[in-house]
């Protein structure tokens, strides 16, 4: 009898096959891989039970995951988030990413490009087992005028429709960093909306946030709550800092100016950002944790990937804020949201936050992006 690994894997298989043949010759290459990398995380996958009773098994591993037991129960006892059998298996593969997504968007635009499949509707991104993969796509879509990001990835949601496995790209970067890809992957599995990445991704961050707030109350010390504190303010001002230059971008892409003139204003704003985020860093006692992103190949698919996981986080977060940080009566105001059409959500979020009319010209952008 097949175990429910496998009978996972082909569901999904199946899934992805019949997609592929609505989809067309050109994405047959496309659905084959990700069909083949998702068998392969499934058939990694071992319980976290058995790992933990195993008498020959490494200690520091064991260890880890019975944090993750603990982070486990925490998301649905205190989190209210789905009760099921993800999180509670453990893959091992053997490198540092499980998926390389890649983001484009045009030379002259922050409206990144979509992509459709079919049983997740229409994303901002497109997602790849074999880093080289996602390079070539890249690559291609650089030869077509596009400016591209290749963002390596530690997690991502099935969203229940397929027990996910703790794995080790996300286990190795510690105790903090696990609690926040549970709780985040977990609220996909709670409310997905399909074709809005940006309420999607924002949402989930958002219940992460409060997730993380809470786990380090009841099981932080003084100091992991503390260093919390530092990183959720340094993320802020990075995102602060992100919004205030995309605004920039988007002026300047609406200007009628030549190319020439654009490709030039566009290269003196990314220097500007640089230096902005140069006096920014200053503050916070030698950390570098953005120097990266910032100082490689800035460019408009970098701020729209950026968006997408933090543009409407504040209108998430005062809504829970009006809701006294009631969890329960949080997700019910965002099933309602979810109900609308994307219009309406992204006017009832952004009219939440005090520059409206800003926040709503940019969640407009982010969620018109060209579709493939």
């Amino acid at each position: 009898m097949m175990n429910r690994f496998r009978k996972s894997a082909l569901a999904f298989a199946l899934v992805a096959w019949l997609a592929a043949s609505l989809a067309g010759c050109n994405n047959l290459g496309y659905y084959a891989q990700a069909v083949g990398g998702h068998v392969a995380v499934m058939r990694a996958a071992q319980p976290i039970s058995g790992v933990l009773g195993n008498p020959a098994g490494d200690p520091a591993l064991k260890k880890q995951l019975e944090n993750v037991h603990a982070i486990r129960e925490f998301a649905s006892r205190e989190l209210g988030l789905p009760d099921n059998n993800s999180y509670r298996s453990y893959a091992d593969l053997g490198r540092p990413y499980v998926v390389w997504n890649v983001f484009a968007a045009p030379e002259f635009s922050l409206a990144p490009m979509r992509w459709c499949m079919v049983w997740v509707g229409c994303v901002s991104y497109r997602g790849y087992y074999d880093k080289q993969d996602a390079e070539a796509l890249a690559a291609e879509l650089r030869e077509q005028g596009y400016d591209t990001f290749v963002g390596g990835v530690p997690a991502y949601s099935t969203l229940g429709y397929f027990d996910d496995p703790v794995l080790n790209t996300f286990l190795r970067l510690g105790t903090p960093e696990v609690a926040r890809t549970v709780f985040h992957e977990l609220a996909h599995q709670l409310i997905f909306v399909q074709d809005d990445s940006l309420f999607n991704e924002s949402f989930a961050t958002a219940v992460e946030n409060e997730g993380m707030r809470r786990w380090l109350a009841s099981h932080g010390d003084a100091g992991q709550r503390a260093a919390f504190e530092a990183q959720r303010q340094r993320k802020a001002a990075f995102a602060g800092l992100m919004r205030d230059f995309r605004k920039k971008f988007h002026a300047l892409y609406e200007t009628d100016r030549s190319a020439a003139d654009q490709r030039q204003a566009k290269a003196d704003l990314f220097e500007a950002l640089r230096q902005d985020y140069a006096k920014l860093k200053a503050g916070w006692g030698g950390y570098a944790g953005y120097d990266r992103f910032v100082a490689e190949d800035l460019n408009n698919a970098k701020l729209a990937s950026l968006a997408l996981y933090s543009e409407l986080v504040p209108a998430f977060e005062r809504l829970l804020e009006i809701e006294d940080r009631n969890l329960p009566r949080f997700y019910q105001r965002v099933v309602a949201l979810a109900a609308l059409g994307k219009e309406a959500r992204c006017a009832a979020l952004t009219g939440l936050l005090p520059a409206s009319g800003e926040s709503r010209r940019a969640c407009h952008s982010l969620a018109a992006g060209a579709t493939q």
